[in-house]
């Protein structure tokens, strides 16, 4: 049986991983994996998370099952945090699903039984997860432009002329803030036209928030999905806490689904209890109880929102870091775009050859396609990163 099996190509991220490791350099910089860290490299557990990991183990009294939905109070709490009052909870559905991929997953099951299939558009570039938690469940993934390589901004107008020439009816697939790989947003009024022709063609919006918080704030964040919401009659949200909260492993995310009414919901709601169970049963627990002990608690919420701010300011710091460095080192080369993006990414803008003669020759390593992540980024090695860099140039 296992014999006609062919070995699939190694996860590009999950191998540079394992050669950063085995690298004896002492000044190696990884700027690949996509999870946060500190000044000292570090992916830290959250103080607050601490606090409410405390609260659950002097308080909780079962390891029995969660529902197929999970924990009511999380997916209440997490509803609340991205719509807040923008459309009517009757219309919402939100369940708890592992992680922010296993909320794509969901959303890609509940589109398949839908009466009518349709494409899920995607930005060019998108995230590269994307392709085989949608497309490999089976949905098309045809593309609208999103990123200029050579400018490194918004192509706003081909993205806009794009979408006002997709079918009446299908679904395309946003990012809420701080677009990954690319690191650029659009701004407000720029969503504001994108909802527009959403709303002429009856398209229907499917928003990634993956990193609510980590661009401008909370509520700003969310401008998108609350400014769709008043408008659309329905709507897919997958979020997720593993950058916010730092739950990285604890794989804690939601599916929320926004009907036409509260019949339309009620239906919603058993097809994705069905979709659950027959994927992974029922969603883990300790990062769901972590978030709802968190934001049930005035305290532990402000303490969140100091951390998170912490952590929000110190991506900008690092951008404003190796901006300036390279101005330094690489006067005729413009990489303003590193500050203007958002988030734990960007495109560095750099070829194949000199993204491999960085980890060849200097220890920096990347993706191929120049995305890094700007958590990689310390006060003590970006001098050695913008040296680096402007050797290859």
């Amino acid at each position: 049986m296992f014999a006609s099996l062919s070995p699939r190509p190694a996860d590009a991220i999950l191998g540079l991983i394992a050669e950063y490791k085995k690298d004896p350099r002492p000044q190696k910089i990884d700027l690949g994996i996509g999870v946060y860290r500190t000044a000292d490299g570090e992916t830290p557990v959250l103080n607050v998370v601490k606090q409410a990991e405390r609260q659950i183990l002097e308080s909780q009294t079962s390891k029995a099952y969660l529902g197929t939905a999970g924990e009511p109070s999380f997916n209440a709490a997490i509803q609340s945090l991205i719509f807040a009052d923008s459309v009517s909870g009757e219309r919402l559905t939100t369940v708890q699903t592992p992680g922010g991929s296993g909320s794509l997953r969901v959303a890609a099951s509940l589109l398949q039984q839908s009466a009518t299939v349709s494409p899920v558009w995607v930005s060019d570039p998108t995230w590269s997860n994307h392709v085989p938690l949608l497309g490999g469940a089976g949905l098309e993934l045809p593309p609208y432009p999103y990123y200029d390589t050579e400018k490194h901004v918004i192509r706003v107008d081909a993205m806009l002329e794009t979408l006002r020439t997709i079918p009446k009816g299908e679904t395309v697939l946003f990012h809420a803030c701080c677009h990954n790989p690319s690191g650029l947003d659009p701004a407000d009024d720029t969503w504001r036209a994108i909802t527009d022709i959403v709303v002429e063609r009856e398209l229907l919006p499917f928003i990634d928030m993956a990193y609510q918080g980590f661009s401008r704030g909370l509520d700003e964040d969310a401008f998108a999905i609350r400014h769709m919401a008043e408008r659309v009659p329905e709507m897919l949200v997958s979020s997720s806490c593993s950058k916010n909260f730092g739950l990285y492993r604890d794989r804690v995310g939601t599916l929320s689904v926004m009907a036409a009414d509260a019949a339309t919901s009620a239906t919603v709601a058993s097809q994705l209890s069905f979709i659950a169970r027959t994927i992974y049963s029922m969603p883990p627990d300790h990062g769901a109880a972590i978030v709802s002990t968190i934001l049930a608690d005035d305290s532990l919420t402000s303490d969140w929102h100091g951390e998170l701010a912490d952590m929000r300011q110190r991506l900008r710091d690092m951008r404003e870091l190796i901006s300036n460095a390279l101005h330094d080192k690489a006067p005729d080369h413009d990489f303003s775009h590193l500050v203007r993006a958002t988030g734990m990414f960007c495109f560095l803008g750099i070829s194949g050859e000199q993204i491999a003669t960085l980890k060849n020759d200097y220890g920096v390593y990347l993706v191929g396609s120049s995305r890094v992540n700007i958590a990689g980024i310390t006060p003590a090695n970006v001098d050695y990163l913008a040296e680096s860099i402007a050797a290859v140039l």
